[in-house]
């Protein structure tokens, strides 16, 4: 969760008035780009610093220093109009010294009216500084970009070191990003019934089993089924569907809801065995909103809103809490976190906040929802609080007796060394005195804590979905499933900017081969609607296309889709990303494959994944920063002949093409269309 850089927060730096610039022959002028309002600049993690580092220090790169520039820190991005009166660009460029060497990525780019003029290899703490010496004949406006290169941001202190722009007349400006408006495309649900979310379900034998069948459509509304196996019983009022099944077996269901204007039928797939989560889990997580803030309330009022705003009914089932459910003696003066960290047999006890975890999973499940919660293999969460090491069958056995469904399990304060001291760990513990974990570098010794915690979740008479949380270390994609992972995050924390989420999500190309049925890639939480990782929320900074990209990226990935917001807070135009029912069907394909990146044309990308009825989910992304032609070629999707596409967005039919289709997607935006053979 929070396995970020540990640097000082910076104040924002205010606007820079232009100094005298220096002259070049008769007609053009040197401007600092350290000169300009760099205030206006954006980045995923401190503030931008004229002639310092994003840590205040001399710029300092491969061992050279310099007294000019800009230090910042990826993903970053400035914006300077130049209005076509700029003759070059010019700096050198690299990972700032001040991280330590071999730390930290970053790709710096420059782009002239969102088309990309030059790129810096891929630059690491200690690698000699790169040179740009761009030129601007014509371009309007300058964009200055500095990504990753890879789906995590930390130490990727970047340095636009003598960084100049030569104006042949005129003065650079920098400037705020654009404002876009916030269209809604999903169109309102149709007042007759119709089935939605996943149309497969796994459950363990003698395992409570809890489904409630998602459909949109006036109320009120009865529900059937056919041929619903033995033990099991269906609410015809709610469309819930409960019991247990005592042996392995797969049954094929058709399920009904009808009101007075219809009824609408699917089939849905029971498979009773040792596999759950064949689909990506849909819900939501209390820490990008209320983080170490979070109460048993916060938990209820997003159950009542999972209902209320009918989200349920567009297949979002889990009710997520992250840390802070525990105690906390690292925050001593927090009255709200103290308590007794275990009972007298050594099971793990709430924290004050949370008086009746037994009270609270029946509330959720009582709506017809799912509950999940969240702990750490070491002895302390990410926040301090109380964790799992040495007590994993305990807290698995008091998780299930409690009723929960789904379990976050969070790398921090492990390491290696604990194992020695397993069955008398407490003065070991004791003498760590913090809970910084550490990474180490062997498989086996990144795997051996999930493969405890697993043993422990399947001897549970409860399925509880397990989901890893390491950040991607030692390519956690490659051997996540056999630590029996239901998903394991891939990447370091998503935050609510373009370049946080565009690294997470475009930062998974080449690991779809390890996702299948079961199993998934977990770029991180879903960043729309109101965050702010605390009390305090704001609204996403991501622009509207840039959360179009965000939702159709998650689910061409088959990522699991956990919202991250304040759901007492949806607004119209965040309640139509979370409810687009052709969209989520991309995600809830039983086929459960995550799409691969098919091809790249400068800031154009295209996506696409196979679904089960044969066709095929497909983006057209534009990465750039204006309108671009962006074309989907037959050959590159391996098809051939007429194809039928439908814009999932606007749920509706575009028409037939033969070789391509091409759409003009705008800035950080996407075109999410799926394509049948033509009839």
């Amino acid at each position: 969760m929070k396995m970020n850089c540990s640097h000082f927060r910076l104040s924002l730096l205010g606007a820079v008035t232009l100094a005298a610039v220096a002259s070049v022959g008769r007609a053009e002028q040197i401007f600092p780009l350290s000169q300009l309002d760099i205030s206006k600049a954006q980045q995923d993690w401190g503030d931008p610093h004229a002639n310092k580092s994003v840590e205040d220090h001399t710029l300092s790169i491969g061992g050279q220093t310099f007294t000019n520039g800009l230090g910042t820190h990826a993903y970053s991005e400035l914006l300077v109009n130049v209005d076509g009166n700029a003759a070059k660009f010019t700096a050198k460029v690299g990972v700032d010294d001040e991280v330590g060497t071999g730390r930290g990525s970053a790709q710096f780019q420059v782009l002239g009216d969102g088309h990309l003029l030059w790129q810096s290899d891929l630059l690491h703490s200690g690698d000699a500084p790169q040179s740009a010496n761009v030129g601007l004949d014509g371009v309007k406006q300058l964009a200055l970009i500095v990504t990753s290169g890879t789906n995590s941001i930390n130490y990727d202190h970047a340095d636009w070191a003598d960084a100049e722009i030569i104006m042949r007349t005129g003065t650079p400006e920098a400037v705020s990003q654009p404002q876009e408006p916030a269209v809604i495309l999903t169109p309102k649900p149709s007042p007759e019934p119709r089935i939605n979310g996943t149309r497969i379900f796994g459950v363990r034998p003698g395992s409570p089993f809890l489904f409630t069948i998602p459909a949109t459509g006036d109320r009120p509304m009865t529900f059937a089924a056919d041929h619903l196996p033995r033990g099991l019983r269906l609410d015809p009022q709610t469309g819930r569907i409960t019991g247990k099944l005592k042996r392995a077996k797969t049954d094929i269901v058709t399920l009904h809801a009808k009101n007075a204007l219809g009824e609408a039928q699917e089939q849905f797939k029971i498979v009773c065995g040792q596999q759950i989560g064949l689909t990506p889990a849909m819900g939501w997580n209390s820490w990008n909103c209320f983080a170490s803030a979070v109460t048993e309330a916060d938990i209820k009022a997003a159950a009542d809103a999972m209902v209320k705003s009918g989200l349920i009914n567009h297949g979002w089932m889990y009710i997520n809490c992250d840390d802070f459910w525990e105690v906390n003696p690292h925050l001593p003066k927090d009255p709200t976190l103290q308590g007794p960290e275990r009972d007298a047999e050594g099971r793990i006890l709430p924290n004050p906040r949370f008086p009746d975890m037994p009270g609270l999973t029946a509330y959720v499940h009582g709506k017809g929802l799912r509950i999940g919660l969240y702990s750490s293999p070491g002895p302390w969460t990410c926040g301090g609080c109380v964790a799992s090491f040495d007590h994993e069958l305990l807290d698995a056995r008091r998780y299930a007796q409690w009723g929960f469904d789904y379990l976050k399990y969070d790398w921090c304060s492990y390491s290696p060394e604990l194992e020695s001291h397993r069955g008398n760990s407490a003065d070991f513990v004791k003498k760590l005195g913090g809970w910084s974990g550490s990474a180490p570098a062997d498989r086996s010794e990144l795997m051996r804590p999930y493969v405890v915690m697993h043993a422990a979740l399947a001897q549970q008479p409860r399925d509880i979905l397990f989901s890893l949380c390491q950040y991607g270390m030692g390519d956690v994609w490659k051997w996540g499933a056999q630590v029996g992972g239901n998903s394991w995050r891939t990447t370091g924390d998503i935050r609510d900017t373009w370049g946080s989420m565009s690294a997470n999500g475009f930062g998974e190309a080449g690991e779809e081969k390890y996702a299948g049925p079961g199993h998934f890639n977990d770029p991180d939480m879903l960043v729309v609607g109101y965050v702010g990782w605390g009390p305090q929320l704001h609204p996403t900074r991501l622009t509207p296309n840039e959360q179009y990209t965000h939702i159709s990226l998650w689910c061409l990935l088959a990522s699991p889709l956990l919202i991250g917001c304040d759901m007492t807070k949806l607004d119209d135009f965040t309640l139509s990303l979370l409810s687009n029912d052709e969209v989520l069907a991309v995600d809830q394909d039983p086929l459960a494959r995550q799409a691969s990146r098919v091809a790249q044309d400068g800031m154009g990308q295209i996506w696409a994944k196979n679904m089960e009825d044969g066709s095929k989910a497909v983006g057209l992304f534009n990465l750039g920063r204006s309108d671009a032609k962006v074309v989907a070629k037959w050959s590159a999707l391996g098809l051939i002949g007429k194809q039928r596409v439908r814009d999932l967005w606007r749920q509706k039919d575009i028409g037939e093409f033969s070789d391509e289709f091409a759409a003009t997607v705008p800035p950080h935006g996407v075109v999410l269309v799926r394509v049948w053979p033509a009839k």
